[in-house]
């Protein structure tokens, strides 16, 4: 087949100030038939997952770019071609580049049983051998295999390979160094731990695990808050019961009317919304020497996912319903949770709402979401005994914490804003009445 037949596969744009992505994982093999605008290759950046779709309907017929790899916009991941699923070249393909890469020998065995019997026969393990044989040394050491052994200043020469062609592999050096540990603890104390004690060939007592760009990027963030920002957090408590009453009298009509239900995080953000208009600092931001006052309310809601926390926006909130806050953040959270946010979804927000208490958290400190000046924390919410006129009363009650830029809000501002918060969750008629 030549060149012109084949349609390229590349990195599309990420988003704005996005350069890099890592490539997470293949949804196709090497010799599988694919369709026009089918997803072919899943690529990660530090704000989002997304999708790059095959430009043409065929065969998966190269990929340039493994799982783990790092590519930027306009990058060439594979290739796509017409004709019928060819397993045979496919299997083959995937060996190339899995030995490449130095993935190891389980996951090669793997995939190789994807594209059938043809493809393991071509590739049949190759019997472990010394490394060294009559003088001769295979110097093809892959840099992290001899940066490892480098570290732990051991010797290739004495090692056994097991990867393709007696190579050594990062598993190898390991093992080796297990081994000569044992040895020297046997020769100090006289007993064979060796023989007290199966090797622990995967058995590790550590595993090393690269950082996902958005777990990077989280980390850079918090950091960032940290450094740059003075924070400090200033708590409350809400009584809760009010809320709940409402909740529970309605919650079967709103849902049969708005198709959502009525949770608690449409009241929080309707709450934050009318106590960001009386203390317009909560809803800034520092930008050098000037402070930017936003008179729009776009609240940032926290959702965990298996990737890491992300906060998508529910824009314009002061002039959504309750119903469309829900609805909204229903949408968002599922986006969150599917890997489909979009970078727009989750960038312009002016104040961030996050809620522990799911987890179980009874007290917690929010950090700051740069550039924000304030977040508000809900907690887990119990029946504690409180005292109502004067008479000891069970009360669902939660603790809310309210961290904040000390450098724009005052003490005095951080409380006000809490209290007000803490007065429209208990009589909820206020955030109906705007007042």
């Amino acid at each position: 087949m030549s060149l012109g037949e084949l349609r390229e596969i590349k990195v599309p744009a990420l988003g704005e100030s996005i350069r890099e992505a890592t490539v997470t994982q293949w949804l196709k093999g090497v010799g599988d038939p694919v369709k026009a605008d089918e997803a072919l290759v899943e690529l990660e950046t530090d704000k989002v997952t997304l999708e790059v779709a095959s430009p043409s309907s065929g065969v998966l017929r190269e990929v340039r770019i493994p799982k783990g790899g790092t590519v930027s916009v306009g990058d060439l991941l594979g290739f796509v071609g017409p004709g019928e699923a060819v397993k045979q070249d496919g299997g083959e393909k995937i060996l190339q580049l899995m030995e490449r890469d130095e993935i190891k020998t389980a996951e090669i065995k793997t995939e190789m049983t994807t594209f059938g019997a043809s493809a393991i026969q071509q590739k049949a393990p190759v019997t472990p051998k010394p490394l060294e044989q009559k003088g001769t040394v295979i110097e093809e050491l892959a840099p992290s295999v001899r940066r490892l052994s480098e570290e732990l200043m051991l010797d290739t020469k004495e090692m056994v390979g097991t990867g393709k062609d007696g190579r050594i592999t990062k598993e190898d050096v390991i093992i080796f160094s297990e081994g000569k540990t044992a040895l020297k603890n046997e020769s100090s104390t006289g007993v064979s731990q060796i023989a007290q004690q199966s090797p622990r060939i995967s058995d590790h007592r550590e595993e090393r695990v690269k950082m996902t760009r958005l777990r990077q990027r989280i980390a850079e963030r918090l950091k960032q808050a940290q450094n740059t920002a003075a924070i400090l957090t200033t708590f409350n408590e809400v009584d809760m019961s009010f809320i709940n009453a409402i909740r529970g009298k309605y919650k079967e009509d709103f849902e049969k009317k708005h198709g959502v239900r009525l949770g608690m995080m449409s009241f929080f953000v309707k709450a934050c919304v009318q106590a960001l208009r009386e203390f317009p600092a909560v809803n800034s931001e520092i930008d050098g020497d000037e402070i930017i006052y936003k008179n729009y309310y776009d609240i940032g809601v926290a959702v965990s996912t298996p990737q890491g926390l992300v906060v998508p926006v529910v824009r314009d909130a002061d002039i959504l319903t309750f119903a469309e806050v829900e609805s909204t953040i229903l949408s968002l959270g599922q986006k969150a949770k599917d890997g489909k946010l979009t970078i727009a979804e989750m960038t312009g927000g002016t104040f961030t709402v996050t809620n522990g208490g799911v987890f179980g958290s009874l007290l917690a400190t929010p950090i700051l979401n740069p550039p924000q000046t304030g977040i508000l924390g809900m907690h887990k919410m119990e029946d504690r005994p409180v005292v109502i006129n004067g008479k000891i009363e069970i009360r669902s009650m939660m603790y809310v914490a309210l961290s904040y830029d000390h450098r724009v809000i005052d003490g005095r501002e951080s409380v006000s804003f809490l209290v007000r918060v803490k007065e429209n969750l208990e009589n909820p008629e206020r955030l109906l009445l705007d007042m």
